[in-house]
């Protein structure tokens, strides 16, 4: 666990999914989400399973956002090429932070 920020500002707690296991378990089982959830290597998620809608951005290897989007339950992403991780929150998460392409995100273990 550490935590997710953007210029130098905390905007949640941050969980990790960085191996095989931990990526397709991801959201998977929970009734709900605080904080957020980076995959990585990511280019594409999916929310079959997952019991609530997600806010999904995708990020380049600095943790700059590249594009976000909102997933209902039983969906899949679009794949984006230029991605190298993931980040997932409950939807309406991204809105409270203002977060937007271009924003660039930092990890603080």
């Amino acid at each position: 666990m550490g935590w997710l920020l953007r210029d130098g500002e905390v905007l949640a707690s941050l969980e990790v999914a960085g191996t095989r296991a931990a990526r397709r378990r991801g959201l998977l089982g929970r009734p709900s989400f605080e904080g957020a959830i980076l995959l990585s290597p990511a280019r594409s998620v999916h929310t079959i399973g997952v019991q609530f809608p997600i806010d999904v951005a995708w990020l380049d290897g600095d943790l700059t956002v590249l594009r976000t989007a909102t997933l209902r339950r039983h969906r899949l992403s679009r794949l984006v090429l230029r991605s190298r991780s993931v980040l997932e929150a409950e939807a309406g998460t991204f809105a409270r932070w203002n977060l937007v392409a271009g924003d660039r995100l930092e990890r603080e273990d």
